[in-house]
C-alpha cells in the first residue's frame, strides 16, 4: 500500500496550553484510522492540520507527497467538521450543488455524486427542504454527504455519527468499509468505542500526545481487554 499521509514531529500550542506534542504518524491508502480520546485531547486540532486549516508550530505534514497546507490538495480531501458549515437559507440540494461546484466535476459527474451522497445518508426525499428546517441529525448527514461530494482520495470525518440513528450509522460504516476497500484513506475521530473497533488502526490521544497505538486486536491483547471500552479505560489509567 502507498503512504498517503505523513506526520512528522508536529507540535502546537495555543497561548500557554500544549495542544499537540511531537506527534508522529504515517497512514496508508485503503485503511481506516481512528483517533480516539476525551474532549480536548487534541484530535480536532490534529485533523485540521492534516486538512491545512491549522499550522503546526514545529514539525511537518505531507499529504499525497505534497507539503501541507496546499490549496490544490483540497480537491483530494473530503472533510466533515464537528460543526456543520451549511447554508440554512438554501435547500439540501442547493447546498450539495454549491459545494460540488467548487470541484472539478462535469455536470454529469456532479449529478451522479449528488445522487450518490444523498442516497448514502438517506436524505434523498429531504433535498427540497431548506436546511433551516432540518433537525440536528439531518444536518450532520448533509455534512457527511458534502464531504463525499467530490469523490476524494482522503476522507476526514470529525465525530461523523453524532446525532445519527443506529440503523443509519450502520449503513454509513458499511459504506466507509467499501470506500477503504476501493483505496481511500479514511480518518475518523470518535468517542464511540464500537466505531473505534471497526477501524484498521487506532491512535489514542490524551493531553496532546499519542499514548498508545495499534490495531484493535493488538490493543486488546496489550491491555488484556475483552472490549474496546476496557482498552480505553486501561490505557488512560497507565498514562
Amino acid at each position: 500500500m502507498n503512504e498517503t499521509i505523513s506526520i512528522r514531529q508536529i507540535s502546537k500550542r495555543f497561548k500557554e496550553k500544549t495542544v499537540l506534542n511531537t506527534i508522529d504518524l504515517t497512514m496508508q491508502e485503503g485503511s481506516i484510522y481512528g483517533f480516539i480520546g476525551p474532549s480536548g485531547a487534541g484530535k480536532t486540532t490534529l485533523v485540521k492540520m492534516i486538512v491545512g486549516m491549522e499550522k503546526p508550530d514545529s514539525g511537518s505534514i505531507s499529504v499525497l507527497n505534497q507539503a501541507v497546507p496546499n490549496f490544490s490538495l483540497l480537491q483530494e480531501i473530503g472533510y466533515m467538521a464537528q460543526s456543520d458549515a451549511l447554508y440554512p437559507e438554501l435547500t439540501g440540494k442547493e447546498n450539495l450543488t454549491f459545494f460540488a461546484s467548487l470541484y472539478q466535476l462535469s455536470k454529469t459527474e456532479m449529478k451522479e455524486r449528488i445522487t450518490y451522497a444523498a442516497r448514502l445518508v438517506n436524505l434523498t426525499d429531504q433535498l427540497s427542504k431548506k436546511v433551516s428546517a432540518y433537525s440536528g441529525g439531518m444536518k450532520r448527514r448533509l455534512s457527511l454527504a458534502i464531504a463525499l461530494i467530490q469523490n476524494p482520495k482522503i476522507l476526514i470525518l470529525d465525530e461523523p455519527t453524532v446525532g445519527i440513528d443506529p440503523e443509519l450509522r450502520q449503513s454509513i460504516w458499511q459504506e466507509l468499509i467499501q470506500l477503504k476497500e476501493a483505496g481511500k484513506t479514511i480518518i475518523v475521530t470518535t468517542h464511540v468505542m464500537d466505531e473505534a473497533e471497526r477501524c484498521d488502526y487506532i491512535a489514542m490521544i490524551r493531553d496532546g500526545a499519542i499514548i498508545t497505538r495499534g490495531t484493535p486486536a493488538e490493543l486488546k491483547e496489550q491491555y488484556h481487554a475483552t472490549s474496546f471500552d476496557e482498552v480505553f479505560l486501561n490505557a488512560g489509567r497507565e498514562k
